[in-house]
């Protein structure tokens, strides 16, 4: 229990420090979205001085109040779950935004991290138990792709096929012309087939880290004294090998997938970048043309939330996995 209440005093502060951040950092930024507004909307019209002050006060952007005011303000919409207006999309809430576009990047990219993550680990506890075999031999190969630039890896599948062989379509989430959103066979399967190009991409760029990091650790694993006691004691080699050798060289993998999985949000603007995929990353990049402060802070919030979240979970998983963890605590 005190290992538990450490962990959660420790995410909460750090919670409150990435709120505060959030809300002064778009402040400090060049350019004000109320401007922008009014700049948009004077085209259409004349904008009287009344309904600037209406539009900064529907941004959270009341100049009239001190900045403390207007921190408190901030954080009581954050809880409240009010976010503000996106300018970008406006009169679309923040919250409608996000609640749109995140599913997009989790099926995509979540499913795709995740993927590569058991793939590569699998593959990596095989290269390492059996060294010189052809999956080790692969290694080197994985791990050339990974250090190729992701966007150039993006774009070299996407013109082969996409382009040049036209298996897969080259752009969207979904066929628009043929279906639309609704649960059905039709539009889950449209989903499926254009998402297979952008989560190939993630996989191939991603899956040799796993690889190369569980072998190494298998590698090391396997020498311990621990393991050729169990050998000498008869036990079978595949007792040896997933409880004794593999639990403990998979736990750097873990920790380190809990990084990978706090930013499936934010290392998706990339991805949805070149495949124009309709996730947050889109909404992400279209925000910052824009100038759309609340939702950047919007998106932020939901990118500090899904670390912290991300983090906390593997935590606590660790615990379990090492309960050396739970006892230093």
């Amino acid at each position: 229990m005190r290992y538990l209440l450490q962990k959660l005093g420790f995410y909460v502060i750090a919670l409150w420090a990435a709120l505060t951040l959030n809300f002064f950092l778009p402040r400090w930024m060049p350019g004000n979205p109320v401007d922008i507004l009014v700049s948009k909307l004077a085209q259409r019209g004349e904008v009287t001085p009344a309904t600037r002050q209406a539009i900064a006060l529907l941004l959270g952007m009341d100049e009239e109040k001190p900045l403390w005011e207007q921190y408190i303000g901030y954080l009581q919409q954050v809880f409240s779950g009010d976010l503000g207006v996106s300018v970008a999309f406006f009169p679309t809430p923040v919250s409608e935004v996000i609640a749109q576009t995140i599913p997009w990047t989790i099926g995509l990219v979540g499913i795709s991290t995740l993927l590569s993550f058991i793939l590569g680990v699998g593959l990596g506890m095989i290269a390492g138990w059996k060294r010189g075999s052809w999956i080790d031999n692969l290694i080197p190969a994985t791990t050339l792709l990974q250090s190729v630039p992701y966007f150039w890896l993006a774009l070299v599948l996407l013109f082969l096929f996409g382009s040049v062989w036209q298996i897969f379509p080259l752009y969207g989430g979904y066929d628009v012309t043929s279906t639309s959103p609704a649960f059905s066979w039709e539009f889950l399967s449209s989903i499926v087939y254009y998402g297979t190009l952008p989560a190939l991409t993630i996989v191939v760029s991603s899956i040799g880290g796993w690889m190369l990091g569980m072998r190494n650790m298998m590698v090391s694993t396997m020498s311990e004294d621990y393991i050729l006691t169990a050998e000498a004691k008869g036990l079978r080699s595949s007792r040896i090998r997933f409880t004794y050798a593999a639990r403990n060289a998979v736990l750097p993998s873990v920790a380190g997938f809990a990084i990978s999985l706090g930013f499936v949000v934010a290392g998706s603007v990339v991805t949805e970048s070149v495949f124009s995929y309709p996730g947050i990353g889109s909404a992400l990049i279209s925000s910052v043309n824009n100038a759309d402060y609340a939702l950047m802070q919007g998106i932020f919030l939901v990118i500090t939330l899904s670390v912290l979240g991300a983090n906390l979970l593997v935590d606590l998983l660790y615990s379990v996995i090492d309960p050396r963890t739970r006892a230093r605590a």
